[in-house]
């Protein structure tokens, strides 16, 4: 069985997770198989020693011409600000012509969106980067929501740990579900998130300020398939029930049934897209009650009815998988 080459370009003040998360299940994935599938390159414009955000160098292999199977371009302080040589952008013209896949993971998508190859497609990277991104290529179809996109030849990623999302998908691709999920396994994470799963998480966009809030809204997400009526959270807070919905609203911006309605829908959402538990089960599982209200839900938070996330999540798996 040939062994795929696989390049890593890096840039100065480079995240480390960018790119060592996917090369690490890539060498997880060698050493599963008990054979060397991939070969590994980190490559970067001078070569030599590279010092990333953290302050810790890395050893980088200066841009060979030799054809990659794979290009991953890993983000950074330059590529998000458009500083990009010519010789850079050459290089990742010529070897996106080459491979026979090109990714980025995070603002990597800067780089892949300069050369031109994201033009008229759909991409993704971190969603504080994402009208960054749209506003420096408006040929480009951002979409800020996903933990990666696949598009033709050409995968986006978001930030920092979607890089590893995005690598189990690229072995999947080549290997097979088994082989992923044994890498998934071996490094502790959920192996094959769907790449149309959420960026955010509403717990953390509420972020509210006052510690009794933050209690309530843990509490509840640890308790969504129980009844959760406003009276119990506040109980919860130890504030009075006026107390509560006055701070609630005040320090997140919506009612405590909203939010926790956003909630059920977004722990409801991965299981919906996993496709292995009917919509009955699901609802139940999450505090819906029923299909109905969680429809009526999913269509609130995020446009769609459930079984249509569903279908179109595997309509998504089937493109990368062909």
């Amino acid at each position: 069985m040939a062994t795929r080459q696989i390049g890593f370009l890096l840039f100065l003040d480079c995240s480390l997770l960018d790119f060592t998360g996917p090369l690490t299940a890539f060498d997880v994935a060698n050493r599963l198989a008990g054979h060397q599938h991939y070969q590994l390159r980190v490559m970067s414009e001078q070569g030599g020693l590279l010092e990333s955000a953290s302050g810790i160098a890395v050893i980088t292999r200066p841009l060979e011409r030799a054809p990659l199977d794979t290009l991953i371009v890993a983000g950074g302080a330059g590529p998000r600000e458009g500083l990009l040589s010519a010789t850079l952008l050459d290089y990742t013209q010529h070897a996106a012509a080459q491979a026979r896949r090109v990714a980025s993971v995070c603002t990597g998508a800067f780089v892949l969106a300069a050369a031109g190859l994201l033009d008229g497609k759909r991409a993704t990277t971190h969603w504080r980067m994402a009208t960054r991104l749209q506003r420096m290529h408006p040929a480009v179809q951002v979409d800020s929501d996903k933990i990666f996109i696949k598009d033709g030849k050409v995968w986006t990623s978001a930030g920092i740990s979607a890089g590893i999302d995005l690598a189990l998908a690229l072995i999947e691709e080549d290997h097979g579900a088994e082989l992923a999920r044994a890498v998934a396994r071996e490094l502790v994470v959920y192996h094959r998130r769907p790449g149309g799963q959420s960026q955010f998480s509403s717990l953390l966009a509420m972020d509210p300020p006052s510690g009794r809030i933050r209690q309530a809204l843990s509490y509840a997400r640890d308790h969504l398939h129980e009844s959760l009526s406003a009276e119990r959270l506040a109980e919860v807070a130890c504030l009075s029930r006026r107390q509560f919905d006055r701070a609630f609203s005040a320090e997140t911006g919506q009612t405590p049934a909203k939010a926790i309605e956003k909630l059920r829908a977004e722990v409801a959402r991965p299981r919906v897209e996993a496709g292995d538990e009917s919509l009955e089960n699901i609802a139940r599982a999450v505090g819906f009650d029923d299909p109905e209200r969680m429809r009526r839900a999913f269509l609130r938070v995020f446009g769609y009815a459930p079984q249509a996330i569903r279908r179109a999540t595997r309509q998504q798996e089937s493109l990368y998988l062909s």
